[in-house]
């Protein structure tokens, strides 16, 4: 059985996470704080690990489904103009940040964000769109700003 693109990158990046994993544990313990430099990198790499190791798998079962003597699908379409647009939403999040500060900034821009992949048709999509907005900003900024004190970009037109 052949690997498809989705596992080579699924290995590839399942490689990198076990490594830099690896790597965390050598980070220095901080007396005081339960809490050390590497706890956090190492939740993302074990999620990063998990991820790549299904999508490996999903690949693989996606593969051993598809019968022997159908011809594979044609090839998607490359969506170049998506890409570049979502590279412009996130230059123009960067450039509003320091002046509407995080919270504001990040509603924006996951609102722009999901809406450029997947424009909304009902206002019930919009409704759930603007609520993924408003409780991704509320979320990180509580994780951030109040749980761990890292302070967050404050908007020089809103101060807030």
């Amino acid at each position: 059985m052949r690997l498809g693109r989705d596992s080579l990158a699924g290995l590839i990046f399942f490689a990198v996470s076990l490594i830099l994993l690896v790597q965390s544990f050598g980070l220095p313990q901080l007396p005081l704080v339960p809490v050390g430099p590497g706890f956090y990198p190492r939740i993302v790499l074990i999620f990063m690990a998990v991820t790549s190791a299904a999508l490996v798998v999903q690949d693989l079962l996606a593969r051993r489904a598809e019968p022997a003597d159908v011809p594979a699908p044609a090839q998607p379409q490359r969506a170049y103009g998506l890409v570049a647009l979502s590279f412009v939403i996130v230059a123009l999040y960067l450039v509003l940040l320091p002046l509407l500060g995080y919270r504001i900034a990040t509603v924006l821009f996951v609102a722009a964000l999901q809406a450029t992949l997947e424009r909304p048709t009902t206002w019930q999509q919009w409704a759930i769109l603007a609520a993924i907005a408003i409780a991704t900003s509320a979320v990180t900024y509580l994780v951030f700003e109040r749980y761990l004190t890292v302070l967050l970009p404050r908007g020089s037109w809103t101060d807030w």
